[in-house]
């Protein structure tokens, strides 16, 4: 774009400004120039358009009606063409300008209109063509960044080089991937995540005391991952900062692909350890693959679980990273490994056994402040003298962190130890004892459900789950007081236990809990 300011440094133009408007207006970008002699041209201006005349429509209207109707338009100023009839700018039309507080210039005589749009127009090529050669070296710029490995941090000093704005890169799971001039605490974090999970994704977000944010889009796997996030709103980014950063954001498409194939072998490696650890086999891979982490096998190791309580998804995207920079950041060694139910960290603990619940805290807060509407909890399992004994560890983190995601206790953080005595006692099974005695108890009652379509399991549990308390699971499930006991009386008579009676009661309830943590 040009400016007024610019067209009158053009001496060919012979132009005098008369009234400059208010403070930077001369200097602020006109969209192009107007040639009217209407009285009221403002139906066919465009925002930002120079309007030139020779004032013909003094006929039809005052100078006053005639800049309030430019005016309305928005236009960035009027141009007065003198001609042999009017020597000089009309007083009035003078005065109605600095009352609108309106640019007024003058073109002399001997210079056509045409010379102000022929100047207009080199002034917008030349400018284009210096943003497209631009863009082209910044380009090849970006384009040596990624490939030297600098990533998304080398993309975001290249862009301070030329614009000083504070930039950053987060992905859509609120993960800060760099920062320049920036500064985005947790919470701010998670209103870019949220604003990159609406569909369709906001190009704003509000950050609070931070003001506006505009986000440019990075999409690396077909979907929108992560956002160039520049803290300044759309509307006070000039043309070239707004190209700058939209050619940026394509740049960094590759940066963000790169990392998120890095992140899935790693997850996946990550699961397919635990994997072998809950079989019992393959030794030596387990301790090659623990090694491959920075974890010493050979050493004493601790495993943990987490997730969110009941009524949350058990895991979100980013948790498992989380997790795993958790412990990097406080110096220990770590395998995270994500799954549908829980995140599971395997990691090297040459600590007093004490230390380890306070840490764990210390994790519930810090995955609190990523994901601020959630309910994390951990479950501890205990530690392992080396890798080949990590499996009962593995068992009883789940274990605890299932029973806290039903969020009865209260507590965040848990041991195996402290939970309740039956649980001990169905940890120190084998997962074969367990499978057993499950499907003799509930093998029945599924069978029963699968042909009959009915609900006898969730039942079952739900009673369970109410301390036997008749209305409040009829509450729950929807269903009469009467359906309950019908239900219930059909798993008597398919299981042989009666629900009235605490040692069927038991049984039952002991047949449930060993199903969930085989």
């Amino acid at each position: 774009m040009f400016s007024l300011s610019s067209l009158t440094r053009d001496p060919s133009l012979e132009l005098r400004v008369i009234f400059p408007g208010p403070p930077g207006a001369l200097d602020a970008e006109v969209a192009w120039v107007h040639n009217t002699e209407l009285a009221d041209p403002s139906a066919y201006l465009r925002e930002r358009e120079l309007v030139m005349t020779n004032g013909l429509w003094l006929k039809d209207a005052t100078p006053e009606e005639f800049v309030a109707n430019v005016r309305r338009a928005g236009a960035a100023g009027v141009l007065f063409g003198l001609r042999p009839g009017v020597p000089a700018t009309p007083k009035e039309l003078v005065e109605a300008c600095e009352a609108a507080e309106l640019p007024l210039i003058e073109i002399s005589p001997g210079v056509p209109f045409t010379a102000v749009s022929h100047a207009a127009a080199a002034m917008y090529a030349e400018e284009r063509q210096s943003a497209l050669v631009g863009m082209v070296r910044r380009g090849e710029a970006l384009a040596g960044a990624i490939s030297r490995g600098a990533g998304a941090s080398g993309v975001l000093a290249l862009l301070r080089r030329d614009h000083d704005l504070p930039l950053a890169v987060v992905d859509r799971a609120g993960r800060l991937l760099a920062a320049a001039g920036a500064e985005l605490d947790a919470a701010r974090l998670q209103t870019v995540a949220r604003g990159l999970a609406r569909r369709p994704p906001a190009l704003e977000v509000d950050l609070g005391e931070a003001g506006s944010a505009t986000l440019f889009l990075v999409g690396a796997v077909g979907d929108v991952d992560a956002a160039l996030v520049c803290l300044r709103p759309v509307s006070a980014l000039s043309r070239a900062e707004h190209d700058a950063l939209g050619q940026a954001a394509q740049f960094l498409s590759l940066e963000v692909a790169r990392q998120q194939a890095v992140q899935a072998i790693e997850l996946r490696f990550a699961s397919e350890l635990l994997e072998m650890i809950l079989s019992g086999g393959r030794r030596a891979e387990v301790a090659g693959r623990l090694r491959t982490f920075g974890v010493d096998a050979e050493g004493p190791l601790a495993v943990c679980a987490v997730a969110f309580s009941r009524g949350d998804a058990a895991t979100l995207p980013g948790l498992a990273e989380l997790v795993g920079d958790f412990f990097v950041a406080a110096g220990i060694p770590v395998v995270a490994a994500g799954g549908t139910q829980d995140v599971v960290a395997v990691l090297s603990w040459r600590r007093p056994g004490h230390e380890l619940p306070p840490l764990a805290a210390r994790l519930v807060r810090a995955v609190e402040e990523r994901f601020p509407d959630r309910r994390p909890v951990v479950g501890l399992g205990g530690t392992a003298d080396h890798a080949a004994l990590l499996r009962d560890p593995l068992i009883r983190s789940r274990e605890t962190c299932r029973v806290l995601r039903r969020g009865r206790s209260g507590f965040q953080v848990r041991t195996f130890t402290e939970l309740g005595t039956h649980r001990l006692l169905l940890g120190l099974q084998d997962p074969e004892t367990l499978r057993g005695f499950a499907d003799s108890v509930l093998a029945p009652v599924r069978e029963h459900d699968v042909r009959r379509m009915t609900e006898l399991e969730t039942t079952l549990r739900a009673f369970l789950d109410h301390d036997g308390q008749w209305a409040a699971t009829a509450a729950a499930l929807h269903v009469h007081v009467n359906t309950l006991r019908n239900r219930l009386a059909k798993i008597t008579e398919l299981t042989g236990r009666d629900v009235g009676r605490t040692e069927d009661r038991v049984d039952l309830y002991l047949a449930l809990e060993a199903d969930e943590l085989r």
